[in-house]
């Protein structure tokens, strides 16, 4: 049977989690979230041995697609996602930098190909169900491969905790539908991975995450 694996590569002053994502057996993934320091992204990717299909983006925040078009450019692949409402945020990626006075190459980015909820992508024969997750940014979207039990849930759930909504798009009553009626029905044994710190599983998080407790 097929494998998944990933590797993450912390990125940016904001220590996002930059995802590798591959097939153990074929060394063929994708790049999830490049946000920028685009070298070490290829240095890892060169030390796995990897050959990289797409991008994929999950949101359009300055952390998580700011070095997507230079990688892009470098790699000679496609950037896919996210979904269309977060074309305003792709579009002002190097305003953000400023905003937040982030140093570092940044570029707007202008995908390929936008994603609907209820699109499929695939690494080789690993079939990933997207998700549009908004509440964090409006056109966030995550990636859940059934089979494997797994999710990369972006910046929406975290261990511990759930993403920020202090920020332009951000919704809070939006983001904790999104979880209650998308990403809590997935399944305690899902494990995901997601764009900040240690990953987890939904089950735990339902159980502990204090974001999660009270009345639905």
């Amino acid at each position: 049977m097929a494998r998944l694996a990933a590797e993450i590569v912390p990125v940016t002053p904001f220590q996002q989690n930059c995802c590798l994502l591959y097939d153990a057996d074929s060394l063929r993934g994708v790049v999830i979230d490049p946000g920028g320091d685009v070298p070490d992204i290829r240095q890892a990717i060169d030390r796995l041995g990897l050959t990289i299909e797409a991008i994929w983006l999950t949101h359009g925040h300055l952390d998580h697609a700011g070095g997507a078009m230079a990688l892009k450019a470098a790699l000679g692949v496609e950037l896919i996602g996210p979904h269309a409402a977060d074309a305003p945020l792709l579009s002002r990626i190097e305003d953000q930098a400023k905003m937040f006075g982030v140093p570092g190459a940044f570029a707007n980015a202008t995908p390929d190909r936008w994603l609907d909820d209820g699109d499929s992508l695939a690494i080789g024969t690993h079939v990933f169900e997207v998700i549009h997750a908004p509440g964090h940014a409006p056109g966030h979207v995550v990636f859940y491969n059934r089979e494997a039990g797994f999710l990369h849930a972006g910046d929406v759930l975290f261990a511990g905790s759930v993403g920020r909504t202090d920020l332009p798009g951000g919704d809070h009553a939006t983001l904790m539908a999104t979880i209650r009626d998308k990403i809590l029905p997935l399944g305690d044994e899902v494990g995901f991975l997601c764009g900040h710190g240690p990953g987890s599983r939904i089950g735990a998080e339902r159980r502990t995450n204090p974001f999660l407790q009270g009345p639905a």
